[in-house]
Parts: C-alpha cells; sequence; structure tokens
C-alpha cells in the first residue's frame, strides 16, 4: 500500500508526529501506568496538534477525548494513548458528511464542478480523476474552463488526449461560463458519462473571480436540471491553516460537496484535512499522492489517521 504523505527529499528524515507527540508528550510514562494522563502532557499534546494545522475546534475534542479515555483507565501505556488519539483522529474525520463516494447523475451526464486556487494541483487531479472514470468502463469529456493561465487550455488537452477523453475548450481570455454551457451541450449530444469542468486558479481574496466562479455554477445548474452534481475544491496539503481560509471562501461563493488534498505532508501540516473538513462539513474525497495518474486515491479516514501518526 502506497504512502499517503509526502517525505523529504533531504538525507534527515523528519520526525513524524507521533515521534513529536510520543517525545514531548508523553516523557513521563510513570504517569501513564497509573492510569491517568497529567495535565502537563495534554497541555504538550495540545500545542503540538495546533502546530500541525489541526485547527483549534478538532485539538479541543481531540485533547477532551483522551483525557476521557484516560479517564475511563482505558490509556495506561504510549501504544494506548497512540490508539487513542488515531481512533479520535479517524472518529473526527467521519463525523457529520464524510462519504467520499461520487455523487453521480441518476440519468444523462453527470457535472463535475473542480475549483482551487493556482498551484493546488487542479489540472493535473482533473487528469487523474478522467483517467480513473475511464478505468471505470465510464465516457469522460473535459471542460477547459480556465481561459485566463497561459498555457491551461493546452494542458487540459494534454491530458485529455493521454486519458482517451473528449475536449471541449473556448478561446484564451473567453467566457468561462459559455465554455461550461457548451461542454454540457457537447456532452449531453455525445452521450457522455462525466463531464468535468476545470475553472480558473483564482486567489480566494479575489471578489471578482469569486463572482465570476458563481456565473458558472449558475449557468451550469440552468442548462442542466441538479448540476453540478459535484463541486470539488481542490487545496494544497501544505499551506497549513491558509487552507481552510480558502475553503470558507470558496464555501461562500459555491456549494462545496467535497475535497481534494494534494502534496500531503504528514509531519508539518497534516492536519489540515481535519480543521477544512470541520471547517464545511464536507468529505474528503481524494488524496493525491503524486504525478502519476495512478497517484489518486479515494479517502479512507482510517488510513489517513494510521499515517499520520506512523508517517
Amino acid at each position: 500500500m502506497a504512502a499517503w504523505f509526502a517525505r523529504s527529499k533531504t538525507d534527515t528524515p523528519r520526525r513524524t508526529l507521533w515521534q513529536r507527540i510520543k517525545d514531548v508528550a508523553l516523557t513521563d510514562v510513570t504517569v501513564l501506568a497509573r492510569g491517568g494522563v497529567d495535565a502537563g502532557s495534554l497541555e504538550h499534546l495540545e500545542q503540538i496538534l495546533l502546530e500541525s494545522d489541526f485547527g483549534v475546534p478538532v485539538t479541543q475534542r481531540l485533547v477532551a477525548d483522551i483525557q476521557r479515555r484516560a479517564a475511563r483507565g482505558e490509556v495506561k501505556s504510549r501504544d494506548d494513548f497512540e490508539t487513542a488519539l488515531r481512533d479520535s483522529v479517524a472518529a473526527a474525520l467521519t463525523a457529520g458528511r464524510s462519504d467520499p463516494a461520487l455523487a453521480f447523475a441518476a440519468e444523462g451526464p453527470t457535472v463535475i464542478l473542480v475549483l482551487g486556487v493556482n498551484g493546488a494541483g487542479k489540472t493535473t487531479f482533473i487528469g487523474k480523476l478522467a483517467s480513473r472514470l475511464r478505468g471505470e468502463g465510464k465516457r469522460v469529456l473535459m471542460a477547459a474552463g480556465d481561459t485566463f493561465r497561459a498555457g491551461a487550455i493546452d494542458q487540459l488537452k494534454i491530458w485529455a488526449e493521454r486519458t482517451g477523453s473528449e475536449f471541449v475548450a473556448g478561446f484564451p481570455g473567453g467566457d468561462p461560463a459559455a465554455v461550461a454551457f457548451t461542454a454540457i451541450d457537447a456532452g449531453v449530444s455525445r452521450g457522455v458519462d462525466v463531464i468535468i469542468v476545470d475553472t480558473a486558479g483564482r486567489l480566494h481574496t479575489s471578489d471578482d473571480l469569486m463572482a465570476e466562479l458563481m456565473k458558472v455554477n449558475r449557468v451550469i445548474g440552468k442548462r442542466l436540471d441538479g448540476a453540478p452534481h459535484e463541486s470539488l475544491l481542490v487545496l494544497d496539503g501544505t499551506i497549513g491553516q491558509n487552507a481552510v481560509a480558502q475553503a470558507k471562501t470558496f464555501a461562500a461563493a459555491v456549494t462545496v460537496t467535497g475535497l481534494v488534498v494534494t502534496k500531503l505532508d504528514g509531519t508539518a501540516k497534516g492536519g489540515v484535512v481535519l480543521a477544512v473538513h470541520e471547517a464545511l462539513d464536507v468529505p474528503v474525497k481524494f488524496v493525491g499522492l503524486g504525478e502519476r495518474a495512478e497517484d489518486l486515491v479515494p479517502f479512507d479516514a482510517a488510513q489517513y489517521a494510521r499515517e499520520l501518526l506512523e508517517g
């Protein structure tokens, strides 16, 4: 099974989250042996989780859960502590809306709108998703709705050719909403199964660009009832709490139905997945692990929790 988290490219291995917790928060094993976790350990645990971008609400809930388990006599060793924390992380990720399965239209083409800022890995994700869907026997059409970034149309066209997907594009600098409308027309007439609509990688602080994204979403809904069936937000897993701010702004403009997390770094920023899930109450759908088409993995909360700690 492939590791989910990026490893250091240097010769010196980075300390995993669990190593940091074990070394700092659990220095007094005698306290655990007596059937408890002292206040100092809990305080250090809280600090480490916050530094790893779990966010305040998730961190407080995880620490409180450890405290409750210790009070019930369930935490008497470092192994018990690790198991309790891993279970708590998995439980946080499966709380609320957490189904990682893609939603498909009951009939007609499924429209998937893909959102995110430049550099998050949006175009690569679309290519990987198309490859995965093609492997499942689905006919896919890609719509090059990012008409502003130089080379974006050509990059998506390459992925379409590589995956055997159909392709619709407008002119550089053209209206993205018109591209989406045309793509749905083409998808319906050609009988494709899935239409993936790319959007410009917009800064979440730009009101004009977010307004344009809202227009694309409206046009899609008017052209095809119930669409988009998925609006997936691609986030760079290494940017920490800024991902939460990005996610909230996108969600204010469009109903985000799922998250895609790329470039995971389990040592420094892995907790942001929990923080964003908590902030939006939407499921994590996929994790991006590398550049190859097969490096797109459906999200699994238990595996994420295990690798987040064991690294």
